[in-house]
């Protein structure tokens, strides 16, 4: 049984419609993420399914029970936000149990609840502390402590590591993401941040301007991604996207970038023969582009072409490189190791086999 199910919710302020028909349904023990950039509807979407928001049509159901008209108190949901909430003037130990204790639950019982949780989140040597003693990884731990005890049906994340540093986001997203593999609770997760969806979820739901734009596990939606929005969101670097006419060759096809000089000629995989004669966008991930030497399997024989280097950004882990194919700048991954200056002309492998096809009318995934 799915543990949420979410039909044709809409939600309108005024005249501006944040949220247009959403459909999802998350199972039992899932760890779904919404992303999206800012103001695509995705805290909306969550706040509605606690129910501090009030859907303009459509319905909730948790666990196989409608919540439409259920206040939030009721819907056995827990969930913890962007800021932390902590009262300054408790401990770390009363600002997990003071929900309990609201709803009176036996002492005995709010300690066992204190134990198990503070154990799961290794915070045990904190319980004693006020807020204002911890750090931000700390605080965001007792939050979700406070969300935990509670034992719901449903964990809701609002966005829980944006206050927090480069480093502390690392380490809290693995926390979460071993918590969850641990207590096996069903969680929605909001962010703006693609790392974050790619990471940790089972599923993801994509969202832009108040639509699901795809809903699928991680690796579909990186490397099959529904439309050319999923496509440049998702990634970091994102996919590069170019205009392209595809032209038979033989029993195959390929896909002609460019005009003039500039031209470069891609084969593509035999399965996409079909499409032969449309103008489409190609879609190609960044490290679908590396240095000459640098194989993609062994039963892989890349594309070898040449092209103009722009820009070279060193990261460390790798060398992002900015080039010019067919007259289109493109966006490549190299090996730490690889030195090529602007200006330079490389040489460099393309692997093929990954590359997308999208209808530049309709902007979706068509091959």
């Amino acid at each position: 049984m799915a543990a949420l199910v979410i039909r044709d919710v809409n939600k309108r302020f005024g005249p501006v419609d944040v949220l247009q028909g959403i459909n999802l349904e998350i199972g039992s023990g899932e760890f779904t993420v919404l992303v999206g950039p800012s103001g695509c509807g995705k805290s909306t979407l969550l706040n509605i399914i606690a129910g501090l928001e009030k859907q303009t049509s459509g319905s909730v159901e948790i666990d196989g029970r409608a919540v439409n008209d259920v206040p939030p108190r009721d819907r056995d949901i827990a969930m913890v936000f962007q800021s932390y909430a902590l009262y300054p003037s408790m401990t770390v130990r009363q600002n997990i149990t003071f929900g309990m204790e609201c709803r009176n639950v036996p002492r005995a019982e709010r300690d066992a609840a204190v134990a198990r949780v503070s154990h799961l989140l290794q915070i045990e040597p904190l319980l004693n502390r006020k807020p204002g003693q911890l750090s931000g990884g700390q605080r965001q731990r007792v939050a979700m402590g406070r969300a935990l005890v509670r034992d719901p049906k449903l964990f809701l994340f609002d966005e829980p590591l944006s206050n927090l540093d480069a480093k502390l986001r690392v380490e809290m997203r693995m926390e979460i993401k071993q918590l969850h593999q641990r207590i096996h609770s069903t969680m929605v997760y909001v962010t703006h941040d693609q790392i974050e969806a790619m990471t940790m979820a089972t599923r993801i739901a994509v969202m832009h301007h108040g639509l699901v734009q795809q809903f699928a596990d991680p690796e579909t939606v990186y490397n099959r991604p529904a439309n050319l929005f999923v496509a440049r969101f998702m990634g970091a670097p994102p996919m590069n996207t170019l205009p392209a006419r595809l032209v038979a060759a033989g029993s195959g096809v390929n896909a002609v970038v460019g005009t003039g000089d500039e031209q470069v000629v891609l084969p593509l995989p035999p399965e996409m023969a079909g499409f032969a004669g449309r103008e489409v966008i190609l879609g190609l991930r960044p490290e679908c582009i590396a240095e000459e030497r640098r194989r993609f399997g062994e039963d892989v024989e890349p594309l070898m072409v040449e092209a103009p280097v722009v820009m070279t950004e060193p990261t460390g882990a790798e060398t992002v490189v900015l080039l010019v194919l067919g007259g289109e700048r493109v966006l490549g991954r190299l090996s730490p190791d690889v030195r090529l200056r602007p200006g330079e002309r490389g040489r460099f492998s393309l692997d093929m086999r990954r590359a997308c096809l999208f209808d530049p009318k309709t902007e979706t995934l068509i091959g």
